[in-house]
């Protein structure tokens, strides 16, 4: 963190404000439960469904909290956003609601079915390699040159906040957890989640779950400070990010008990079980915090058990794929 900079970090009340500022916008998405999963485990689990989400994602939740406080030049002006795919559809979605213009860069590379819903609730898409281009840079510029203001996909408070509020149904639901777990790409969702989760059911652990091949907040959150890794290979698309943020990383290092991580095998296997036993489909990314909880079950039994889907948009060609293979 620039030492030049004094942080204000989002607390839980900006998440209870994001709640009351997104209800009846945002779902309020099931829990569900599986008794396979529950005799799997040995624990009581409750999966907070954000696959349920509109555009199929948690993401929806920070991007309408964030645009919600835009001022009147800042509406006219619009919003630039920068995202593989879930935050750039909830940008999308969120400004097309509010009567905000929207650019949204995405990679090349980005799931089909992701870019034509960003396109289709009409964010304007500008196209960049992410193995050789920096997206944060090319947002930057253009928020500059054309005054428009940047909401980067999980590194700014109203998104941290609004990520928050899903921990926060899942827990005024179901009451006290004994350990949640949380998928983690940039650390919004993880971040927003121990906020809700601290304040809501402070004895509970609270794990992050990245995948295997991009554990950057892992070697993060052991060595007390951020890690920058190259852009990893994983099927988990939504985690391909290649650092915590500067607001995340401070709560997370605070309240978060463990980072753990999922191979893509495991998330394969989980994409399988959502899909055969709860009829639910979840894109990679949104399995690994079951996929963490499975791993760890020995240490789950007889407990009370959060596990946070964070989304399930997937080509329909991918998925079937994934389950063929």
């Amino acid at each position: 963190m620039d030492g030049h900079i004094v942080l204000t970090l989002p607390t839980y009340m900006d998440v209870a404000a994001a709640a009351k500022r997104i209800e009846g916008t945002a779902n309020r998405t099931p829990v569900l439960t599986s008794r396979t999963a529950n005799d799997e485990i040995g624990a009581e689990v409750f999966f907070k469904c954000e696959n349920y989400q509109r555009m199929g994602a948690f993401k929806f939740r920070g991007a309408m909290n964030a645009l919600s406080k835009f001022d009147e030049r800042q509406r006219a002006a619009g919003v630039v956003a920068f995202s593989s795919g879930n935050h750039a559809q909830a940008i999308a979605l969120s400004a097309k609601l509010l009567g905000i213009p929207a650019t949204i860069i995405m990679p090349l590379d980005a799931p089909a079915a992701k870019v034509a819903a960003t396109k289709g609730y009409g964010g304007n898409v500008v196209t960049y390699d992410r193995y050789t281009e920096d997206r944060e840079a090319i947002g930057r510029n253009l928020a500059d040159k054309q005054g428009m203001t940047l909401i980067p996909p999980y590194d700014h408070p109203d998104v941290i906040a609004g990520q928050g509020t899903a921990a926060r149904e899942l827990i005024e639901e179901v009451g006290p957890l004994d350990a949640l777990f949380v998928c983690l790409g940039g650390g919004g969702l993880l971040a927003g989640s121990a906020l809700a989760t601290r304040e809501l059911a402070p004895d509970c652990k609270i794990y992050g779950v990245e995948p295997e091949a991009g554990n950057d907040g892992q070697q993060s959150f052991r060595s007390g400070s951020i890690v920058h890794i190259e852009t990893p290979k994983t099927i988990a698309d939504g985690a391909q990010t290649q650092h915590l943020g500067q607001y995340t990383f401070p709560i997370i290092k605070r309240d978060v008990t463990d980072i753990l991580t999922a191979t893509d095998d495991q998330l394969i296997a989980c994409m399988r079980f959502f899909a055969e036993r709860m009829k639910m489909v979840v894109e990679p990314t949104g399995c690994l915090s079951f996929a963490a909880a499975r791993e760890m079950k020995a240490h789950l039994k007889g407990k009370r058990v959060g596990v946070i889907v964070s989304g399930g948009n997937v080509d329909m060609e991918r998925y079937s794929a994934f389950l063929a293979g």
